[in-house]
């Protein structure tokens, strides 16, 4: 099969736009839960008549400001309540907002504000605007910097005061299905980020056809989701769309550090992360039960989860014995586990990025399936996933309603459909060249079964020609490699080389409880870099991850380099996404040693 499309449930009206989701929710629940917020150390609730009344008083400030329909409003902050508040009461005032994350530089920063002729900026610190501060001469369009931190919201509610709600009203009826209604930068791994310009069709339409798709997880009377994941990227920012429009009860956890705690506290009753957030779980477990002397029972438990969740796919289904088996490892283990996402998830959704079929398998094992889905910017998030009944692991799933799916004779991933936004700001070349007649080019590549889902196998700008002619997938090697506790992150090489190798970071938060699991002393991780048993570990991971490509597409050295890859110093993007083109500069002497002929002690061979 190499084409696939799923037709559309619900057609909306063409003068809809996303005001309506507030406006339907206060009709049919006036006093129904919208949001909770952290207050006075519990989650108080926010009503949905509370919530309307604070966007339109936000809404009325920001006219008072000055804000035209069509302007553009930046909001600059980590995902907590007032960015949501923000998101609802620009559209409502009829403006376009953009996103900026909080962890941007200073050039970042001036590219958005002048490209997308940003006129106002709400930024969550004082930190924030004055990063913003630093490039202002260089954004005509700006006229103000307000900060959240210091009232910026308690600020817009008092300078509306006099605006009449006639204004807001008639405001919030102006844009269509095909006005815009954002635009997303592309976080980008190389080059200038792009402005995507998503309409009000593809997070309206696309959230009302996938809420009755999957009403296992979004339809749920008594759902609840913790957003964490930056809501200036785009996942986020359809669930929280999403999770408004279904009646999800939405939360924010702005501090990672947090989300344990914030999590145990809120109880969702799905989640959605990015596999690196799975795999560090997963780690964590594994760490924690070596510590108190248990690893033996985890790593039995574990085994018994995977298989406990293959036996789901055959047509007989778990034994009796294996039944038995997992019923006692849920009761050692397997509680404790989902104790840490809050107790009540059963669903979670990973996108970003492939998890990996040994991880989907272990945690439908122990009670969360994850449902792996697919999409970019371009595509509003979403344009697959699997289905809580008709899950395939190791796929991204099917489409969703008024989604289309083909693959290229190349092998390249084209989406077609609601969801595919119109083009990229001020740049018709860009938008031209990211079409191939009215399918866009994803840049994936993949294949799709004979149902219809859709299987990722790497990115078509990284895929790697060694001397010898083999053309390489570096992905399949990365992911494998990545999951290992002691790993943060890899970037496989080898384009014009001999043979394949990789350049590995030790993760800094999993080495001390890898070394406490191992019964080592404690190590820096300059010091674990040369130590002979990391490094054994590190040659196993990689054997391991080997064994699922030929032996022309596996990897024979590897070096461990110094420090690790992080958004703070620029080689990650905000999406936890590697600059694959930075790091092969940057450390492109690292490269070339491993293919020296004499390697010295940082590189090794591995099976």
């Amino acid at each position: 099969m190499d084409e696939t499309t799923s037709a559309l449930r619900i057609e909306l009206p063409r003068t809809s736009n996303l005001n309506d989701i507030i406006g339907t929710r206060l009709r049919e629940a006036p006093d129904a839960v919208l949001a909770e917020v952290p207050r006075g150390g519990r989650w108080a609730p926010v009503t949905v008549r509370e919530f309307d009344a604070q966007v339109v008083a936000v809404a009325k400030g920001l006219v008072a400001h000055g804000v035209e329909p069509g302007d553009a409003v930046g909001i600059m902050s980590r995902t907590r309540y007032e960015w949501t508040l923000l998101d609802f009461a620009a559209w409502a005032a009829g403006a376009v907002p953009v996103p900026i994350y909080e962890t941007s530089s200073a050039e970042q920063v001036q590219w958005i504000l002048t490209d997308a002729a940003v006129s106002v900026v709400v930024a969550e610190t004082a930190a924030n605007a004055a990063t913003v501060a630093e490039v202002r001469d260089q954004a005509p369009a700006l006229r103000e910097v307000l900060v959240i931190d210091d009232g910026a919201v308690e600020a817009l509610t008092a300078a509306g005061a006099q605006v009449p709600d006639d204004e807001i009203a008639r405001r919030r009826g102006l844009a269509t299905l095909d006005d815009l209604a954002t635009i997303i930068y592309t976080s980008g791994t190389t080059g200038r980020p792009k402005g995507a310009e998503l309409t009000h069709r593809n997070f309206a339409s696309l959230t009302a056809n996938t809420v009755p798709e999957v009403p296992e997880v979004f339809a749920d009377a008594g759902g609840r989701t913790l957003l964490f994941l930056p809501l200036a990227h785009v996942f986020a920012r359809f669930i929280e769309v999403l999770a408004i429009s279904s009646g999800t009860v939405l939360g924010h956890s702005p501090d990672i550090k947090n989300l344990v705690d914030d999590l145990g506290a809120f109880h969702p009753t799905y989640v959605l992360a990015v596999p690196r957030v799975f795999e560090k779980v997963y780690n964590a477990a594994e760490q924690s039960a070596a510590s108190g002397g248990k690893l033996r029972i985890f790593h039995w438990a574990a085994a018994t989860a995977i298989a406990y969740s293959r036996s789901l796919d055959t047509p007989r289904g778990p034994s009796p014995w294996l039944r038995a088996q997992h019923t006692v490892s849920d009761a050692l283990v397997y509680g404790k586990l989902r104790a840490k996402l809050g107790g009540r998830a059963r669903y979670a959704v990973s996108g970003g990025g492939p998890l990996g079929e040994r991880l989907g398998h272990f945690y439908r094992g122990i009670g969360l399936t994850i449902l792996e889905g697919y999409g970019l910017t371009e595509s509003t998030a979403p344009t697959c996933v699997n289905r809580p009944e008709r899950t395939k692991i190791g796929t991204v799933g099917a489409q969703l309603p008024g989604c289309a799916a083909r693959v290229a004779p190349d092998g390249e991933i084209l989406l077609r459909g609601h969801h595919i936004f119109r083009g990229y700001h001020n740049n018709p070349q860009a938008t031209a060249e990211a079409f191939d007649g009215e399918w866009f080019r994803t840049g994936d590549l993949g294949s799709l079964d004979e149902d219809g889902y859709l299987r990722i196998t790497g990115r078509k700008k990284e895929i790697i020609v060694t001397a010898g002619g083999k053309n390489v997938a570096p992905a399949v090697l990365e992911d494998r490699i990545r999951a290992h506790a002691l790993v943060s992150q890899c970037v496989v090489v080898g384009d014009n080389k001999p043979f394949i190798g990789a350049l590995i970071t030790i993760d800094p938060e999993g080495l001390p409880g890898w070394l406490t699991m191992h019964g080592k002393p404690e190590l820096t991780v300059a010091q674990a870099m040369t130590d002979p048993d990391v490094l054994s570990a590190l040659d196993l991971a990689v054997t391991r991850a080997n064994a699922a490509v030929s032996k022309a597409e596996s990897i024979r050295k590897f070096t461990v380099l110094p420090g690790d890859f992080t958004v703070e110093n620029g080689y990650l993007t905000p999406s936890l996404k590697v600059k694959r083109a930075l790091v092969l500069k940057d450390f492109a002497d690292d490269v070339e040693r491993i293919y020296a002929p004499t390697a010295d002690r940082a590189s090794l061979h591995t099976a």
